[in-house]
């Protein structure tokens, strides 16, 4: 993923208001988001290359997501998949501290990247590149390719737009949300962050839907838990064009 905002507890229907943007390589192959046949209770993509998965939850609550941290001077080419993390989590039956504490550990081994684990009513946040182990507080939470709540303007925009929507209390409706995951608004040259990857790449790459003749926004995924424990998951994948390529939805009761 390369950007996730989430809403703990911020509307009166929902616990969990989600929604992300993965932005890859279009020649990296990968699956849609599925119920797994080797472990019928994880629902989320994969990728085909890695063997991971950038984003999922699964029947239990379980809930787990990641971004690269954008450091390209620090790039070890022969680093595991970070999206191994994801998907050892969701396999896992370690509480989210703890599982984040063994990855705390361990972390040197991978590229950057942000990590955010947890279940139904709790939530946490880790970075290799940050300090410690952090517990999302009630509110509203973004994060790109730097760290949690980095004011990058995708981040920002994202947050306020999202915030907007849940302003009126009214049941937030997918399209809408959907239409925040489709901004593609360029950032001013002097708001841009400096990553290393050069001021034409950090224009591309300021938008919150990413378009580039090789690389950009390959699906945009929204979950939302509502008050009781009924979780709605909708992912619309896309390749080089605008118009997804695949649209799922699914619908089911935390067990």
């Amino acid at each position: 993923m390369c950007l996730v905002v989430l809403a703990i507890n911020q509307h009166p229907q929902y616990k969990l208001i989600l929604a992300a943007n993965r932005d890859e390589y279009y020649d990296r192959p990968s699956a849609a988001p599925a119920f797994w046949e080797d472990a019928p209770q994880v629902l989320a993509g994969k990728d085909l290359k890695g063997g991971g998965t950038w984003l999922g939850i699964t029947k239990t609550g379980r809930i787990a997501a990641i971004t690269n941290y954008r450091d390209p001077a620090s790039v070890m080419t022969d680093a595991p998949s970070r999206g191994w993390l994801v998907r050892d989590y969701l396999l896992s039956r370690d509480d989210p501290a703890s599982y984040l504490k063994k990855v705390r550990k361990d972390g040197i081994r991978y590229n950057g990247f942000n990590l955010i684990v947890g279940h139904r009513e709790k939530l946490f946040w880790h970075s290799n590149r940050g300090e410690g182990i952090v517990s999302l507080s009630p509110g509203l939470h973004g994060i790109s390719n730097r760290l949690l709540n980095t004011p990058w303007p995708k981040v920002t925009r994202s947050k306020e737009r999202l915030a907007n929507l849940l302003a009126n209390h009214e049941n937030p409706s997918s399209e809408r949300l959907f239409e925040l995951l489709r901004d593609r608004s360029i950032a001013p040259d002097d708001v841009l962050p400096e990553t290393g990857v050069g001021i034409e790449w950090e224009r591309i790459l300021s938008p919150v839907y990413i378009t580039s003749p090789t690389y950009g926004t390959r699906s945009s995924t929204l979950i939302l838990l509502d008050e009781n424990d009924r979780v709605t998951f909708m992912d619309r994948t896309f390749n080089s064009r605008p118009e997804p390529i695949a649209s799922v939805q699914f619908e089911f009761t935390l067990e």
